[in-house]
């Protein structure tokens, strides 16, 4: 087994993480059925609500996942839904592939759990796209529970 913490991610490396991950949202809420057009207002919406300026809110966490070697394996985003609420969020979490099957991302998701705690969480959410069953199979072993569901039908 190896091990795996989260070490704050330095701000200079920020900017390039967030196109990143900005283009993985894109790309995974095109694959749920969204234009692009709808995708890039979507993901812009989410850049002008938790990272105003580029930066993450104060109350809001992002790390790198790091495994015993040192080696940043994947990444974790966390902090409260609104600003001040006890309800809190995953708003991403990703383990590089070459790295999966290892428990990183179950210890990474262990480990922003506790700190939610610590600050006073009540909760803590996330959404999975339906494609991602891996990734449900882990949320519900987590101790996630389905809250909502949407469903669609193309009809092309």
């Amino acid at each position: 087994m190896t091990g795996t913490q989260l070490v704050p991610m330095p701000a200079d490396r920020i900017p390039g993480w967030l196109d990143r991950t900005m283009a993985e949202y894109v790309a995974s809420r095109m694959r749920s059925g969204e234009t692009r057009e709808q995708a890039e207002a979507n993901k812009q919406k989410s850049l002008d609500q938790w990272f105003p300026g580029g930066a993450p809110l104060p109350e809001h966490s992002v790390w790198d996942v790091v495994d015993d070697a040192g080696d940043v394996v994947g990444y974790l985003w966390i902090g409260p839904f609104s600003v001040g609420s006890a309800e809190w969020w995953v708003f991403d979490v990703e383990v590089d592939e070459e790295h999966r099957r290892r428990g990183h991302a179950r210890r990474a998701l262990e480990a922003g759990q506790r700190v939610a705690r610590e600050h006073g969480a009540t909760s803590i959410g996330l959404n999975v796209f339906g494609y991602n069953t891996g990734a449900q199979d882990l949320y519900a072993q987590l101790g996630y529970r389905v809250t909502a569901t949407q469903m669609q039908l193309p009809l092309d």
